[in-house]
């Protein structure tokens, strides 16, 4: 009956986050009372005999999200440093091509490298809003538009850092770095590709309609923070090989370097430039919001419910490779996070090792499969926001042709794992 009343929890409280947009209640609140409620009922479950037993679980899961929740903080302060110094308009500048085409490549395959070192929302914003001021047709921008959306989804999943679901597979220990470059890399430049192949066919020929703009100037140190800023972020999986140490080490590290150069570089006349008021922009909401929903995912595994779920997957659907594949359909649906959070949680690493498929897949697809739906992944959202896209034009429009560009990556990822093994 317990059980029953956790699941009963966690289904409405998930409700309410995916429709947070039509209720106006936080998904931040809901994702902590449900935590919080799915733990209290752990506890009644097991009894007052087993409070050492939950109380070690608790210990052990708040410690794992803990080291995401701060590796999150201190990306999101590292890339805000970088944002804050303008240091993004060195990417505007580098955009010079007037070719519509031609521009839409251009965009496309920066976004896709970007989104690989910054986090995939972050980039998306960022070329949404630079994407803005070089095309001004309407239909082009809506497809420009959603190609940023796609290509931003992709490029994060194939490194440690550039999504967040990769990144509680990385710390959670189920992929290494070097391996899940080098195994989702081509995947995931596929699943890109084919829908660029599409709209650069199918969008008129021509030159933008707005002028290439070049930005206003850089801020003092511009150059600098941006370049320290993206190597401080693509040297956090070397830290880890270095060293051994969890990869929030190497975050904090990066995080500390960049902090005392910008103190370094500014006085107090320019205190808007360091990094306690780039903490003071990051959206702490959406960290807590991380935190709560891996504690509530962390209730259901400690309850024993997830592993039964597994068990049921297993004998209904046996094949691994559909399990993963069916999960980066749902992830066009459900938030990734919870979904990455629930199968670490079904299937233990002495079942699947570190760099076994299932993980590695895992991570392609619900990283790509986000991008078959404008709704499925948080840059869509944010996107659909920026530059007004219509859910049901990306539906005729993009839905189709992102979803082939998955599944041929699904493909490409069999064909590679086939190769090397």
């Amino acid at each position: 009956m317990v059980e029953v009343l956790m699941i009963i929890i966690f289904i409405l409280g998930y409700a309410v986050i995916a429709l947070e947009h039509k209720t106006g209640i936080n998904k931040t609140a809901v994702a902590l009372l449900t935590a919080v409620a799915c733990w209290a009922l752990v506890m009644l479950q097991q009894g007052t005999a087993s409070h050492e037993f939950v109380m070690a679980k608790w210990g052990e899961h708040l410690q794992g999200a803990a080291q995401i929740v701060f590796f999150l903080i201190g990306a999101m302060t590292i890339v805000q440093l970088m944002e804050t110094h303008g240091g993004f308009q060195i990417v505007a500048r580098a955009i010079t091509t007037r070719n519509k085409r031609a521009l839409l490549w251009v965009i496309s395959l920066i976004t896709f490298f970007l989104s690989a070192v910054l986090d995939n929302l972050t980039t998306a914003i960022v070329m949404t809003t630079l994407m803005s001021g070089l095309v001004e047709d309407k239909e082009d921008r809506l497809v420009f538009a959603s190609m940023i959306i796609i290509a931003a989804n992709a490029g994060g999943a194939w490194t440690p850092i550039g999504d967040v679901t990769t990144t509680m597979l990385w710390i959670g220990g189920r992929v290494s770095s070097v391996r899940i470059m080098q195994m989702l890399l081509i995947p995931s430049f596929v699943a890109t590709l084919v829908p660029l192949v599409w709209f650069s066919s199918m969008i008129k020929a021509g030159a933008v309609a707005a002028p290439v703009e070049k930005g206003p100037a850089v801020l003092p140190g511009s150059r600098q923070v941006f370049w320290m800023g993206l190597s401080a972020l693509v040297f956090v999986p070397v830290f880890k090989s270095l060293t051994g140490l969890p990869p929030v080490a190497g975050m904090l590290l990066g995080l500390g370097v960049v902090w005392l150069a910008t103190d370094l570089m500014h006085d107090d006349t320019r205190a808007h430039l360091k990094a306690p008021t780039a903490l003071s922009k990051i959206d702490f909401s959406s960290v807590l919001f991380f935190l709560g929903i891996l504690l509530a995912v962390a209730a259901l595994d400690t309850a024993g419910i997830l592993t039964r779920f597994s068990g049921w997957m297993d004998q209904h659907w046996g094949n691994k490779d559909v399990i993963a594949t069916a999960l980066g359909f749902l992830s066009a649906i459900v938030d990734n996070v919870p979904l990455t959070a629930a199968t670490m949680g079904m299937y233990s690493l002495a079942q699947h090792p570190t760099d076994a498929k299932l993980w590695e897949l895992l991570a392609y697809a619900v990283g790509t499969g986000g991008s078959i739906l404008i709704i499925g992944s948080a840059a869509g959202v944010v996107v659909m926001g920026l530059a007004r896209i219509d859910f049901f034009w990306y539906l005729r429009r993009v839905s189709l042709i992102a979803l082939i560009g998955y599944l041929a990556g699904i493909a490409a990822y069999l064909g590679i794992y086939q190769f090397f093994h």
